[in-house]
């Protein structure tokens, strides 16, 4: 392997490693799963503003998660599946000349907060089954993901701009 792609697989890994520890560790506050869920690992959906090895451990650390935490299958195929959505949507945005300024860079958090926001009500209506509306769930998800993805994944967006990790993860495109 090239050291580009050992560099790639790594970055994954780590990106992987460190969604899995955050989501376990808030999963003990009993804030991992839920109507309002707030995994502040979701904080992490913003690093394909920086490198593309960040979709498949974002994906990967996910799938991890909800399958040690004992989720239902569904939580655990559609919740991954919103994640990967919601990176490769940041990901994407993040090509875009204007977002990539400073002041449109926060745009990039919103695709995770969308694609939880009309994928997990479902699973919680179905796989869960909370009683509620799926409008009431996606309200309570969406405000978790404003929570995790916006606010504190806006700010890591914005201290990991113009550092060396910046240049470190860029490396692996």
């Amino acid at each position: 392997m090239r050291k580009k792609e050992v560099r790639f697989i790594t970055v994954a890994a780590i990106i992987a490693a460190l969604y899995f520890v955050q989501t376990y560790f808030i999963n003990a506050f009993n804030l991992a799963n839920g109507m309002i869920q707030v995994r502040i690992s979701e904080a992490l959906t913003v690093l394909p503003f920086f490198t593309p090895a960040a979709i498949p451990g974002l994906t990967l650390g996910c799938i991890i998660s909800n399958l040690l935490m004992g989720n239902p299958l569904p939580d655990v195929i559609f919740g991954s599946l919103a994640t990967l959505i919601g990176a490769v949507g940041t990901y994407l945005l993040s090509r875009i000349p204007t977002c990539k300024k400073n002041k449109g860079a926060w745009i990039c958090t919103l695709p995770p907060v969308i694609a939880n926001g009309i994928i997990i009500p479902f699973v919680l209506k179905y796989a869960y089954e909370f009683p509620n509306p799926i409008w009431q769930l996606a309200a309570g998800v969406v405000a978790g993901e404003i929570i995790c993805c916006c606010i504190l994944g806006g700010i890591l967006l914005y201290s990991l701009r113009k550092t060396p990790i910046e240049r470190e993860l860029s490396a692996t495109e």
